[in-house]
């Protein structure tokens, strides 16, 4: 993907599905829109940007941001495909992804199952959910551009800086204000601005990062704490994050090589933040399940060693299919966690 065109701010929060065990969504249909397959929530959590796993219409090609439609450039391989589908809003049925000339018919026939036009309204537990994982993004984001930061490495760390502010934030602004968070985008402006600037004091720099850092995880501190230390919930958000940090990394490798590295960086950071959230309950899924909590870490410890460093190195360490294969594994293990008792 063009990383210049990474930058740019996506007009419209997204609708997205976050499916639970026991919680149901419902799907509305925008006026004057032809409907596509109804989104309903199935099985655990996936991400704030990504569709349901029973596949049915969890991207809405109209509203989502581009995190959620690279889930779709790398199902198809196509560079900067993410771009061109924002490019060629609005749509009044899925189908004009294929008039409008963004892919051909082969390759909607590929991803018909994944894209609506459809809204989909949270609730309950579902929305909760998404809240912390678009929260989470963030925060991978943010995580990532303060490696790059003290790497020296200032215009790579500008989009991890603008992705918050820009994609992120009003997808997550009607929640803020739902749940009464203080805005906080003027402060993710002023640390974007700095970092445009050049970040030529960094003493400035750093303590503008750290008020946004502790702006994000303020606002994750509005849903209760007992919430956020339940392995339940918190699983289904980690499942979240790792399923964004799976799309982002396959977009990033293309012939054997990492051909977008901001995706690259992306991913790091949504498998860092994880990686902190599980670690924070671990001793209670060890506690109650110790092999699964084994799997977990293993699989988690092996998923990381992926990404080296926030400089991506010069080939891949593991394929797209092994990185799959691992964060598969690791919410298929999750799935144990959060399966009701019988």
């Amino acid at each position: 993907m063009l990383p210049s065109f990474r930058q740019l701010p996506t007009a419209a929060a997204t609708a997205i599905l976050v499916a639970l065990t026991g919680c149901v969504s419902t799907p509305t249909t925008n006026t004057g829109s032809t409907a596509s397959p109804t989104a309903t929530a199935t099985t655990a959590a996936t991400s704030g940007h990504s569709m349901n796993h029973s596949g049915k219409g969890g991207i809405n090609i109209n509203t989502a941001i581009l995190s959620e439609l690279d889930k779709l450039e790398a199902k198809l391989g196509i560079p900067a495909l993410s771009n061109k589908i924002q490019a060629s809003r609005p749509y009044g049925k899925t189908e004009e992804l294929v008039s409008k000339n963004v892919i051909n018919q082969a390759q909607f026939d590929q991803i018909q199952d994944m894209v609506t036009i459809e809204d989909v309204v949270l609730t309950g537990e579902a929305k909760d959910v998404d809240y912390m994982t678009k929260l989470g993004l963030m925060k991978g984001h943010l995580l990532v551009a303060k490696e790059l930061l003290d790497a020296g490495k200032v215009d790579q760390a500008e989009p991890h800086i603008g992705h918050p502010v820009e994609e992120i934030y009003a997808d997550v602004e009607d929640q803020l204000n739902e749940r009464k968070v203080p805005e906080f985008k003027t402060t993710l402006i002023k640390l974007q601005d700095l970092i445009k600037a050049g970040a030529k004091d960094p003493a400035q720099v750093n303590a503008e990062f750290n008020t946004s850092m502790q702006a994000v995880d303020g606002s994750i501190a509005a849903l209760p704490e007992a919430q956020r230390q339940d392995p339940k919930f918190v699983l289904q958000v980690i499942n979240g994050l790792l399923d964004t940090a799976n799309s982002e990394y396959g977009a990033a490798v293309a012939n054997g090589k990492i051909s977008a590295v901001i995706e690259y960086q992306d991913s790091r950071g949504f498998v860092m933040y994880a990686e902190t959230l599980y670690q924070n309950i671990a001793a209670q899924v060890a506690k109650t399940n110790p092999e699964i909590d084994k799997a977990i870490v293993a699989n988690m410890t092996e998923l990381k060693a992926n990404w080296p460093t926030a400089i991506a190195p010069p080939a891949p360490v593991k394929t797209t299919e092994q990185v799959a294969l691992l964060i598969k594994a690791i919410e298929n293990d999750s799935q144990k966690v959060l399966k009701p008792a019988s």
